[in-house]
């Protein structure tokens, strides 16, 4: 009973305070009330409601007593004791749980909506309450990152001219976030986990510019194409090799630019905020999840020791472009490429030791036969019918006229693009003949085995690269200089080197067969096959200023394929983003904002349309947004009130004392704002998702 009533009576005398028509007489255990019926049922179940908070074991406190009240008088199904006693979040001996009915209805949208956002007054709880879902989603493993943003309106151009570092120049417009997360976390893991990425702390401005240059390629379904081409609807690669769609489209300006380079030497182009999916060698061992980085946030870090630190993803499978009618049969064409003479002032012919190779290309050539001249030389003869004209044209000949490869010699040969752009089974096919042919499989004691591929011709060598990147491999290359070499053999007598040999060095994917040729095949897969691809950043050096934009895709994982075959993205998976402060975006800032978000996130946007801190003339995108987003499924607005400020009790009073003015005022206003521009309206919305109209 004391426990009920509170110390010196203090919760019994909130109540009468409350109830001045019920008498209220207490005898030892026993409540007696006395009054009309229905203010007297209200005492009722508020006694019971406190009593089944006590029995859970929580405290009560005058403050409780009097929002147990306002629930009760509300009318609403959910019962004070519900709100009172759920527990969000307990960090230190110290539990976070709503206060009122409203702030419960708020905490249950994020459990259930993709987006909400609560807009109220100051100190309804809204950026509290959702920093604390925030914490409770990290710890319970639904999210592996929490991103807190807020708008630094008040700096806006001005942000240059403010004393002192740019941490120390936007770090007062974070601070309320940062006061609240030290409520929540051990305050010495939050350096860590804002290092390993896991919790990031940005003004909003700075979210923004996750791009590249325009001029950057990035790989599509018709061949590379500069994603400052794109539009939306278009597609593109995503991780798993297939089309996905690009959903939006996003100028950026002009920006600081930085070069990310990879050990095998791929590279692209993207901005310090540009997103980048990584791991690092502990997270593998740990088998922790992808970590996403920034681009600047790995400058400076990319060594553990010696090893290099940060490794990207790979294609899961090989890039799957559309199937397009070729020629020649794919792997006879990299077999001739590789050991084939084309110069066309002689009868094509193919040079090798491996008499399988040549049986495979008579087979695979329909039209020609393979003749054995002698040694290693075969001819390729046009197969000759009956009344045949003697004039007519070998048919490899005249295939590689209309590939433009006849008359290439072996420092000028290439894969035509009909073959590059195709699918991964032709493309698979013309690798195998070009390493049946001049390739081979590296056998190391106690490593896997790699591959090596060795031609005189750049343009090659690039094709060879792109096709074992499409495949989900990498290559790396090495020149070996003709000049000072000693001359090779050929008869028995000496002949010089007159052009440089590019060396590839190849690793690919568990289940992509590089050979076909018997002898090389068996050799492969003794030595154990080639091991799992990997890629890791080697260095990110700056590039200039350029134009940029950014593009968001509907891959699951938001990864696409940009140059060199290398995966990056732009959007936020699995992260718990809160927008603080909302009503000082703009409308095309609140756009771009919601567009960021990813496949198994949650977004929390918070804000008072009655503090905008905008330039005149700009309206605040929290109310454009209402009007544009309200009854979109999976979105939902809720409205907090002075009677959920869970500050100072003249915090309340105050806030009530402002929307009374201000009502009073648009009340003037309105007369005469009709008869020079019209009225204009703005919906905002209750704590049941009803929307009211106010006038603004």
């Amino acid at each position: 009973m004391v426990a009920l009533l509170g110390s010196g009576d203090s919760f019994l005398r909130v109540i009468e305070d409350a109830f001045p028509t019920v008498d209220i007489h207490v005898r030892g255990n026993e409540v007696t009330t006395t009054g009309p019926d229905e203010d007297v049922e209200l005492v009722k179940r508020l006694l019971d409601e406190m009593m089944l908070v006590l029995r859970t074991g929580q405290p009560l406190t005058a403050e409780a007593v009097e929002r147990s009240i306002a629930m009760l008088r509300s009318g609403a199904d959910t019962a004070p004791a519900e709100v009172l006693t759920l527990s969000i979040l307990s960090n230190r001996g110290r539990t976070i749980r709503p206060k009122s009915l409203n702030q419960k209805r708020y905490v249950d949208a994020i459990d259930r909506r993709t987006i909400v956002f609560g807009i109220g007054p100051a100190g309804t709880g809204k950026t509290y309450l959702a920093m604390a879902k925030a914490v409770q989603a990290l710890q319970m493993k639904q999210v592996n990152r929490i991103i807190l943003t807020r708008p630094a309106v008040e700096a806006g151009e001005r942000l240059g001219f403010l004393p002192g570092t740019l941490y120390e120049k936007i770090d007062p417009y974070l601070r309320p976030l940062y006061d609240a997360l030290h409520d929540m976390i051990d305050p010495d893991s939050i350096p860590r986990l804002m290092a390993a990425g896991t919790i990031e702390v940005a003004p909003l401005a700075y979210m923004r510019g996750r791009a590249q240059p325009t001029f950057t390629k990035v790989l599509t379904p018709e061949g590379f194409r500069p994603i400052g081409d794109l539009e939306v609807g278009d597609l593109v690669i995503g991780s798993n090799g297939e089309p996905t769609p690009v959903l939006g489209v996003y100028p950026q300006g002009e920006k600081d630019i930085y070069r990310v380079t990879a050990q095998d030497g791929s590279w692209t182009l993207a901005c310090g905020e540009h997103l980048w999916t990584v791991r690092t060698a502990s997270d593998r061992r740990r088998n922790k999840p992808w970590r996403v980085l920034e681009t600047k946030d790995m400058i400076g870090n990319l060594r553990a020791a010696h090893a290099r630190r940060y490794e990207l993803p790979m294609l899961t499978a090989p890039v799957c472009l559309p199937e397009r009618e070729v020629p020649m049969d794919p792997y006879a064409l990299g077999l001739l490429l590789g050991d084939g003479c084309l110069t066309g002032s002689t009868t094509p012919s193919f040079a090798t030791a491996d008499p399988e190779l040549a049986e495979s290309l008579d087979a695979a050539l329909p039209g020609v036969h393979v003749r054995h001249r002698g040694g290693v030389d075969y001819v390729l003869n046009r197969v000759k019918a009956p009344g045949d004209v003697v004039t007519l044209v070998n048919p490899v000949t005249e295939v590689m006229r209309g590939l433009e490869l006849l008359g290439a010699r072996s420092h000028a040969k290439f894969v035509p693009d009909v073959y590059v752009q195709n699918s991964a089974d032709v493309r698979l096919a013309v690798l195998q003949g070009l390493l049946d042919s001049d390739g081979g499989p590296v056998v190391q004691e106690g490593r896997t085995c790699r591959i090596q591929f060795t031609t005189t011709s750049i343009m090659l060598r690039d094709d060879v690269i792109g096709l074992v990147q499409s495949l989900g491999g990498i290559a790396y290359t090495r020149r070996r200089r003709a000049i000072g070499r000693k001359p090779g053999l050929a008869n028995g007598r000496p002949v010089p080197y007159r052009y440089d040999a590019h060396i590839v060095d190849i690793r690919l994917p568990e289940g992509i067969e590089p050979f076909r040729l018997t002898r090389k095949k068996d050799a492969y897969h003794a030595a154990g096959g080639g091991g799992r691809p990997m890629r890791f950043i080697d260095s990110i050096e700056p590039a200039g200023r350029e134009e940029t934009v950014c593009i968001q895709v509907a891959a699951e994982d938001s990864l696409y394929v940009t140059e060199d075959y290398l995966l990056t993205h732009n959007t936020l998976n699995d992260a718990f983003i809160i927008l603080d402060e909302a009503q000082n975006t703009s409308a095309e800032q609140m756009k771009m904002f919601l567009t960021r978000l990813g496949f198994g996130s949650k977004i929390v946007v918070t804000g008072d349309v009655t503090q905008v801190d905008l330039p005149n003339g700009t309206e605040s995108g929290l109310r454009v947004v209402r009007r544009i987003l309200d009854g979109v499924e999976d979105i939902e607005f809720c409205q907090l009130s002075s009677q959920d400020v869970v500050r100072h009790q003249l915090v309340g009073r105050i806030v009530d004392a402002y929307g009374r003015y201000d009502a009073e005022r648009d009340a003037r206003d309105v007369p005469r704002s009709r008869g020079r521009r019209g009225q204009i309206h703005s919906t905002t919305g209750n704590g049941n998702g009803n929307a009211e109209r106010d006038v603004n």
